[in-house]
């Protein structure tokens, strides 16, 4: 049924097909607000490492005030990292089911502000540009931790560096040509074609968000965030109703 498979989504019990469904769902949703953000404030939010290289080039320049913005937006994904940590490790020790849930409704509800109010936000650009790259990096942050501790580390969804690279790293496993005598004495190479699928998935996904992102946020502007939104607030209500249901109950 539809919403059983939506529910098993944000479930504490986690299965690999599961991670799987989540973490394309979420790669395109990254994808979507990172181009959708790019066109906003023409600037990437789900990548640290663009982040941590212009602090070290603004450094080099003496552009202290550039070095300082660049450390206010590592520090936010890693507060949004940090604070799906706090909630899913509370939500564990409690067992409740919507351990994971709850940081993707926190991203649901930031992200269904920053769509409601981003419109209004262009008068005021030398203020609002800072927030909304704050707000983005936030969420990023969030969002790839809720994907990492529901995987176990084994998907990521906001940057595809690692993704690509194990693709890459998968392909030239297919390549390979394994010579019979050497075969039997250093080991037979094999690529693992479930784990380059899920990768090829996962960045799949993450493109078609982005060219969705930025197709609609130039067409819609700001309010194209909000069906992203509302699609994450209805995958996450559905285990956060099972807690509240229970609490009344109990």
């Amino acid at each position: 049924m539809p919403i059983e498979f939506i529910r098993r989504l944000t479930s504490a019990q986690r299965s690999h097909k599961t991670n799987i469904q989540l973490g394309a769902y979420m790669a395109f949703v990254a994808g979507a607000v990172n181009a959708g953000g790019f066109l906003a404030i023409s600037r990437y939010t789900s990548h640290m490492s663009g982040i941590i290289s212009a602090i070290g080039d603004d450094l080099a320049l003496n552009d202290f005030i550039s070095v300082l913005g660049g450390i206010s937006l590592l520090l936010s994904f890693l507060l949004g990292a940090a604070t799906t940590a706090i909630i899913v490790n509370w939500g564990h020790r409690r067992k409740i089911h919507s351990e994971f849930a709850l940081p993707l409704f926190l991203e649901a509800a930031l992200l269904l502000v920053f769509g409601l109010v981003g419109a209004n936000l262009n008068l005021y650009l030398p203020l609002t540009v800072p927030t909304i790259a704050l707000l983005l990096c936030f969420v990023m942050g969030l969002q790839n931790a809720i994907v990492t501790k529901a995987s176990k580390a084994e998907i990521r969804t906001t940057h595809m560096t690692g993704v690509i690279t194990d693709i890459g790293i998968e392909v030239g496993k297919l390549m390979y040509w394994n010579k019979s005598t050497q075969a039997n004495e250093s080991g037979y190479v094999q690529a693992n074609k479930e784990k380059l699928k899920t990768h090829l998935f996962i960045f799949g996904m993450f493109l078609v968000g982005g060219i969705v992102g930025a197709i609609s946020f130039k067409t819609a502007g700001y309010i194209s965030v909000i069906p992203l939104s509302l699609s994450l607030v209805f995958i996450a209500s559905l285990q956060i109703y099972r807690d509240i249901w229970a609490a009344l109950k109990g």
